[in-house]
């Protein structure tokens, strides 16, 4: 399927490692030029130069996407080095924990940077032919089975999920689509299933057993599923929580 990215302008944050570097590697790789950010300086530059390899387009900055205004700034700035922007993807997260601090935390890094990006966004996206925006949930946003529990990572993707519907309905007289992807555990290097295979073997075991296709997701798959719902391919959604967990949330998803 082509999906019709060539030429379009990305922008994801979080996208120096995992799931965020692979959907900016996707879209690179379908034609879209693209705009990265992360706090990391280090990994930002060789993820941006091995996106450069792709032929396209390649703006990066080091962003702490907690600052308001330092991600409106880069918004603004890709927009102006790409040429506008027909494609947003929040990706952030301050992952799980628990106590004040911590949900403060991923309030700041998980659901007030969507807000912020469509703010900043907004000129760009309408003057787009296909502006679209993407938020990545959880499927433990959407059940309290194991391995959710109580604490701020569910809570505050359940709020992105909702946020990005809404604005998904309210953008749609703007020919602005807002859709989210929740994946369910995720395998890649470095990541968070590694390090819980490692050092919790058991609950790695019984959560990969509960995957009814047997394995986790790779950060490409999730990527996959982010370009499709990026793209012009995709223009008739809006306003979707697509799943990619492999069959591991249980419920009816009418």
């Amino acid at each position: 399927m082509d999906l019709g990215l060539t030429g379009k302008r990305a922008l994801v944050t979080g996208a120096s490692k995992g799931i965020g570097l692979a959907i900016a590697s996707r879209l690179a790789s379908e034609g879209a030029a693209v705009a990265i950010c992360a706090r990391g300086e280090g990994a930002l530059k060789e993820s941006a130069a091995a996106l450069a390899g792709s032929g396209v387009a390649v703006h990066a900055d080091v962003v702490d996407v907690a600052d308001g205004d330092a991600l409106k700034a880069f918004v603004r700035e890709a927009a102006e080095a790409l040429g506008g922007l027909d494609i947003v993807v929040h990706n952030t997260s301050a992952s799980a924990g628990r106590g004040p601090e911590q949900w403060i935390n991923s309030f700041n890094i998980d659901l007030m940077p969507l807000i912020h990006l469509v703010d900043a966004a907004m000129p760009s996206l309408e003057a787009s032919d296909a502006g679209a925006v993407v938020a990545i949930g959880t499927t433990n946003a959407l059940e309290t089975a194991p391995p959710a529990s109580a604490n701020s990572y569910g809570a505050f993707k359940a709020a992105v999920i909702q946020h990005a519907s809404a604005l998904g309905h309210t953008l749609a007289p703007k020919g602005i689509r807002v859709n989210s992807v929740s994946p369910g555990p995720v395998w890649f290097e470095g990541g968070v299933w590694e390090m819980i295979k490692n050092g919790r073997p058991e609950l790695y075991d019984s959560v990969l057993a509960n995957i009814p296709l047997g394995s986790m997701a790779t950060d490409a798959e999730i990527a996959n599923a982010v370009a499709f719902l990026a793209s012009p391919a995709a223009a008739h959604i809006t306003g979707v929580n697509l799943v990619v967990d492999g069959g591991f949330t249980k419920r009816v998803q009418f």
